[in-house]
């Protein structure tokens, strides 16, 4: 083994029911190495991180770590541990509820002579280790009370503080804005000069070229090849990824179409939901999509789920088609024929032990009323016919959905919402943490159900495919709208009014 390998994996193969999803998979990480580990959702790149941290059991071929004899298996996130990898994910798997001290030592607490737990000294150890990374925290606090960024920050000081020689980062930056992104990336390069190899799962291509030396890349379970980051352009890259060249995103988009004299499909006057959005005006035309812009935390979410009642407006009035409504919880949206794909899939959208199938149909079911029962022949109908439509990958429609990859998760979770037949749809982030090629597709979908008259509310923290998508765009800052865009949308306009308020 080269003395600069921290790990290589040879011959990797693992089999689901139905599905090979590893097939001879090589990987090689060097010290001091940053490489991204590229493919689209259903390549096989959370199952070789399972593979190699204890989590799946492969079937063929074998793993070596530098400093260990021979070939090493993991059959738990522990033995990955001892031998030096440790992992971070995109949800944080930490305690709120404890400070930041806490959480680095929780099991591996420093103990006095008395038998009782040091305090002092790991909050003293704490303090250090979140310096010397460059991390400005107060150790006491409870984890909690910082943003999602620090609580990954803390989650990688606490690989870190563990000797890990392998750090593997799951789609770390999916929910951070630019400048906590930086943060990471100071972070990642700090402790590539400290020479720990580390493995960047991210779905963000400038991101890549923007902090790693290496790129892997799997296709259908298959390894395509590795690269250094100047061989392989974005445009290579892509086409590594999707084994073709893709579309030219640019021209997803239609010629601009006025709606502003078509039918009103909603129209909110002064409304508000105290302490998330402050009151708004907003109508929304039959046919158009129309973008909800801003940074994190500026209001994005919360002006759609005012709408839809998933947090109920204390103030102003609600018309749909005219008609002023009342909408205290989203099964009355639901009804007035309105849907809304979450944000947050796993914690709003999938029901991970119910299968595909179940998962599919399971806002139709709550739109008919538990007493009136969809027909299985009828559920296994919509079912067969959006996991055709969407391309959703999955060895059978009674698979269990959290057995699918994220991609394919979020299109079953669209796929729940088109089956209910929505005038007015709600995507919130529907693109996120999912690969090249599926985005497109979602963003012709989103022009094809606008062009058979539905309304589409699309919000993205990615300008680019708004600008590519929408036909108008609100604009949020600190929970309030603060502009409309129409016209010829581009992306430095978009820019200049989310850093400004204004145009």
């Amino acid at each position: 083994m080269d003395q600069d390998v921290v790990l290589t994996a040879r011959g990797i193969t693992m089999t689901f029911p139905g599905v090979k999803a590893l097939s001879n998979v090589d990987f090689t990480l060097r010290k001091g190495e940053i490489h991204a580990l590229m493919g689209e959702n259903g390549a096989g790149k959370s199952t070789l991180i399972k593979c190699l941290t204890g989590i799946n059991d492969y079937e063929a071929g074998e793993m070596h770590i530098a400093g260990i004899e021979g070939p090493v298996k993991n059959h738990s996130t522990r033995d990955a541990q001892n031998v030096g990898i440790s992992t971070v994910y995109q949800e944080v798997n930490l305690c709120p509820n404890l400070s930041v001290a806490e959480n680095l030592f929780i099991g591996r607490e420093p103990m006095t002579k008395f038998g009782t737990i040091d305090r002092k000294s790991y909050n003293k150890r704490s303090q250090k280790i979140m310096d010397d990374l460059g991390i400005s925290v107060d150790v006491t606090q409870n984890l909690e009370n910082y943003s999602l960024a620090i609580q990954q920050m803390v989650a990688i000081a606490r690989a870190v503080d563990m000797d890990c020689k392998v750090l593997i980062l799951d789609e770390p930056t999916s929910s951070l804005d630019e400048e906590e992104v930086e943060k990471l990336f100071k972070v990642m390069r700090m402790l590539k000069e400290k020479g720990v190899g580390i493995i960047f799962v991210t779905h963000f291509l400038e991101q890549v070229y923007a902090v790693c030396d290496k790129i892997t890349v799997l296709r259908n379970g298959n390894f395509v090849g590795e690269f250094t980051v100047e061989e392989l352009p974005r445009v290579k890259l892509v086409a590594a990824m999707m084994g073709k060249d893709l579309d030219d995103l640019a021209e997803i988009k239609g010629e601009s179409v006025d709606y502003s004299k078509s039918e009103m499909e909603i129209s909110a006057k002064g409304l508000a939901h105290v302490g998330t959005v402050k009151p708004f005006d907003l109508d929304i035309h039959k046919g158009e999509v129309i973008g909800v812009g801003g940074l994190l935390g500026s209001g994005r979410s919360e002006l759609a789920r005012s709408i839809y009642g998933a947090d109920r407006a204390n103030t102003g009035t609600l018309k749909v088609k005219d008609k002023e409504v009342k909408i205290s919880q989203p099964i009355d949206a639901m009804n007035l024929g309105m849907g809304m794909l979450p944000d947050d899939r796993k914690a709003e959208g999938i029901i991970g032990d119910l299968t595909v199938r179940e998962n599919i149909i399971l806002a139709l079911q709550a739109k008919n009323g538990m007493f009136k029962r969809l027909p299985k022949a009828k559920q296994d109908e919509i079912a067969d016919r959006y996991i055709d439509l969407l391309s959703i990958k999955t060895a059978s429609k009674e698979t269990l959905i959290k057995q699918l990859s994220g991609g394919n998760q979020q299109k079953c979770i669209l796929a729940r919402w088109l089956a209910t037949n929505p005038d007015f749809l709600i995507l919130d982030e529907p693109t996120r943490g999912i690969d090249v090629g599926t985005k497109t597709e979602i963003q012709k979908l989103i022009l094809k159900l606008a062009g058979e008259g539905k309304t589409v509310m699309f919000i993205s923290s990615e300008i680019a495919e708004m600008v590519r998508t929408c036909n108008r765009m609100v604009i949020m800052r600190d929970g309030e709208k603060v502009n409309e865009l129409d016209g010829d949308l581009t992306e430095e306009r978009v820019m200049k009014a989310i850093a400004g308020g204004e145009e």
